[in-house]
């Protein structure tokens, strides 16, 4: 008789997505064989959250983003999304509880989390389940997501760098045609140790000897988007950019 897969789930707001986060999930799978990962999203209580702790909301879309990048090719993990509209303090685990069974579809043999308190709420909600804690004291990555809301850029290597990505400032370096604008980025680039967006327009006119078409200013647009997402990637919290006047 083939041996009955075992299946656990983590669950959290991902608010934002960090390593210790990242870490809970690692070691989640690798004591399972199917892991749910659950993002619980709110707008009330994830707005509340933000505005609290003074950082960019966070819509439900860019958390899943995030995860589906973290996590697609690790096979036995599967990520649902759970939203509801409560608030922190009038949170209804019953329900909560209910739907997430019902999202999984199968006995859960496993329930993952840092927090010990919740064993006992666990065990009354979700009967023959154990409930495991990953890295209680957070020994191996020692960050919150409260500490980060808190304080972003001072706890930035906690950040994936698809987080990072989102929360990267671009700052736009704005002035007439040969004022000194691309020395400049390119020095403040050095000092901040970041990367920057050229002028994508002076490459169209040099090439077409400024000889441009409308259509082109479209294709020169897209170029300067689609440049602004590669560099973010490699950029170190700003992204400079040169735009002319």
């Amino acid at each position: 008789m083939e041996k009955s897969k075992t299946v656990g789930f983590i669950g959290g707001k991902f608010l934002p997505l960090h390593l210790g986060h990242v870490y809970a999930i690692m070691e989640s799978s690798n004591r399972v064989d199917e892991l749910y990962v659950i993002l619980s999203s709110s707008k009330k209580r994830d707005r509340e959250l933000c505005e609290r702790d003074g950082i960019k909301y966070m819509p439900a879309e860019i958390r899943l983003n995030w995860l589906g990048e973290l996590l697609h090719d690790l096979e036995n993990i599967k990520l649902l999304h759970i939203e509801d509209d409560w608030g922190d303090e009038d949170y209804n685990w019953e329900e909560g509880a209910r739907i997430i069974k019902e999202k999984i579809g199968k006995k859960v043999n496993f329930i993952f989390s840092s927090e010990p308190e919740y064993g006992a709420r666990f065990e009354r909600l979700y009967p023959g389940a154990q409930h495991v804690v990953i890295d209680e004291g957070r020994n191996a990555v020692p960050i919150s997501a409260t500490q980060i809301r808190r304080g972003l850029y001072k706890h930035w290597n906690y950040l994936p760098k698809c987080v990072q990505t989102f929360f990267t400032k671009k700052v736009a370096i704005v002035g007439t045609e040969s004022c000194g604008k691309s020395t400049l980025v390119k020095k403040l680039a050095k000092i901040y140790n970041t990367t920057f967006v050229h002028e994508v327009g002076r490459d169209y006119c040099e090439k077409y000897s400024d000889q441009l078409t409308k259509a082109m200013f479209n294709y020169i647009a897209m170029e300067h988007f689609l440049l602004q997402l590669e560099k973010a990637v490699e950029s170190n919290k700003i992204l400079l950019w040169i735009a002319k006047q």
